[in-house]
């Protein structure tokens, strides 16, 4: 007598052979730069997240009024990015307090679990078509720092802005190296129940600020 499993095989192999239904072409959607920046924007807010035009010059500013707006005590940062020299340098007088993450993960574990109440990372790029931001966690900045504090607040490039995902493997090269872990965010963490009923928290951060830096700023 057959085994339960040979008669599922056997089953599986005398099944009629169906023909699948060919794939509709599909061409991927293309913005100009007006509309690239328009469309990334309202994917992210759609997604609850908060987007803010800066420039290269003012973001640390902008940022500190911001996360003071919001109540914010302590904030996480690399001092080793450009993005972090620039937030240590225009960071003077009053505001959230600034904690570096310049230890290993173990020392900096308390920090990250109790401490920081928002933390800033820099993005790769952002995805047009999905309202999506592409980090590429490093030494310097660990995906834990996008993932344990309550607000993760992202620097993204506009000009690092492209329409789809396939256009920034392409315009980034990843084919020549990618780290470990390479993220898309596409809003603040998210999660629903059997009612489909959202909370937003559990799995990571409940707020993503983004600060777009426009492309002619010097």
């Amino acid at each position: 007598m057959n085994s339960p499993r040979e008669r599922i095989l056997n089953r599986l192999k005398a099944a009629p052979r169906r023909v699948l239904p060919e794939r509709p072409d599909w061409t991927p959607p293309v913005y100009d730069k007006a509309g690239r920046k328009a469309k990334f924007k309202s994917m992210l807010e759609a997604s609850h997240a908060d987007v803010h035009e800066v420039t290269r010059a003012d973001w640390p500013e902008r940022l500190k009024t911001i996360l003071a707006n919001k109540g914010v005590g302590t904030m996480l940062f690399a001092p080793t990015s450009d993005a972090g020299r620039q937030l240590a340098e225009g960071w003077a007088g009053q505001g959230p307090a600034l904690i570096a993450y310049d230890r290993g993960i173990e020392e900096m574990k308390e920090v990250l679990v109790h401490k920081a109440d928002a933390a800033l990372t820099t993005a790769r790029g952002g995805i047009a078509q999905t309202g999506s931001l592409v980090l590429w966690p490093s030494v310097d900045e660990p995906r834990l720092m996008s993932l344990l504090p309550p607000i993760h607040v992202a620097l993204v490039e506009e000009d690092s802005l492209t329409d789809t995902l396939a256009a920034t493997i392409r315009a980034q090269a990843w084919e020549t190296g990618m780290p470990t872990n390479a993220v898309l965010v596409s809003g603040p963490s998210k999660t629903a129940d059997i009612e489909q009923t959202l909370a937003y928290g559990v799995h990571g951060p409940k707020e993503l600020i983004v600060l777009l830096i426009g492309s002619e700023s010097k």
